[in-house]
Parts: C-alpha cells; sequence; structure tokens
C-alpha cells in the first residue's frame, strides 16, 4: 500500500469549490475563542460541504495566522460572514427558512444518533464556546437541540471534535440528497 501525494487525489480547486453544491446546511460559532478550533471548523466544513460559516462575538475571523495554521486554506474556500451578536443572526436564518439546531446538552435534547434529518430542511447549527457551551439566550430560540453520547468521564468533547462528528454524521445522512 503506497499513500497517495496530494497531487493524485483530484480535489477541486478553491475556485471550483465555491461553485460545487454543498449541503443545506450552515454552521454558527457562538463566542468560540481557540483560533485553532476555528481553523478546524473551517477545514472539516471544506471537507463537508458546508455552505457557510457565521462567526459571532468573540471569535476570530480571517485573515488570522492562527486561523491559517490549523485551516490550510480553507478559510478562503469557505464562504464565511462575522456578527457580533448570535441571537442576531440565528433570527436572520430563521427568516430564511433555517432550522436552528443547538449543538448541546439540554433537557429533552435529541441523540445525534437517533437524528434524521427530513426531506427538504436546511439546518444551521449552533457550536458554543469551548468552556461556557451556546449561550443560554440562544439556546433559547433554537429549535431543538442535538447531543454527541459520550460514555466516558468527561462531559463534553473539544469544539472543534464536536463539529467533525456532528458534520460527518449529517453529511453521511444528506448526502444522497444533495449530490
Amino acid at each position: 500500500m503506497r499513500k497517495l501525494e496530494n497531487s493524485e487525489l483530484s480535489r477541486p480547486s478553491t475556485e471550483e469549490f465555491k461553485h460545487l453544491t454543498k449541503m443545506p446546511l450552515v454552521v454558527v460559532l457562538d463566542n468560540v475563542r481557540s483560533c485553532h478550533n476555528i481553523g478546524s471548523v473551517f477545514r472539516t466544513s471544506d471537507a463537508l460541504l458546508v455552505e457557510k460559516i457565521y462567526l459571532c462575538g468573540i471569535t476570530s475571523t480571517p485573515p488570522d495566522k492562527e486561523i491559517r495554521k490549523t485551516a490550510l486554506g480553507a478559510e478562503n474556500s469557505v464562504a464565511w460572514e462575522y456578527l457580533t451578536s448570535t441571537l442576531e443572526i440565528v433570527s436572520r436564518l430563521k427568516e430564511e427558512g433555517y432550522v436552528i439546531v443547538a449543538i448541546e446538552q439540554v433537557e429533552k435534547s435529541i441523540s445525534l444518533e437517533n437524528y434524521v434529518p427530513p426531506e427538504n430542511i436546511k439546518l444551521a447549527l449552533v457550536f458554543g464556546n469551548e468552556v461556557k457551551g451556546v449561550q443560554q439566550e440562544v439556546v433559547d430560540v433554537c429549535d431543538f437541540a442535538l447531543e454527541i453520547p459520550q460514555y466516558g468521564t468527561k462531559h463534553s468533547f473539544n469544539i472543534s471534535v464536536s463539529v467533525g462528528i456532528v458534520l460527518w454524521d449529517l453529511f453521511s445522512k444528506l448526502k444522497g440528497r444533495f449530490n
């Protein structure tokens, strides 16, 4: 078995990527403080064809050398927008027909493994701060919450790991619908 060279992977260029059909899904980062986590979200969003990332509150924005360090150029391929208020973008996305989903441990959350997205749904996934999670005021306006099952002693995953788990799960459930 031989490791493939990057040139053998047949990846689209940044310009070609912008014209690909994307998952009917956007990511909202609610006060994420680590630029490495932000960069990782960009890279995962590129890999799994996310429409757009909304960076809110204290979340840093490109260009930033720490974001670039983990994004490896994905900050140039994935569409993004900065807003000071997570509530503002959540309201706007609701008006645009998105179903707003907190990725959070809350009462009556749905386990990710049990969630099957309905047909013709557009999802806005809200991921929160590394310590405090999604702000309660944002959780209050979400349509529902998804929770990643966990079986060990810790209470949460790192946000970039959570984004990877949730996006991969939803991509695998949605890919036949948009590809």
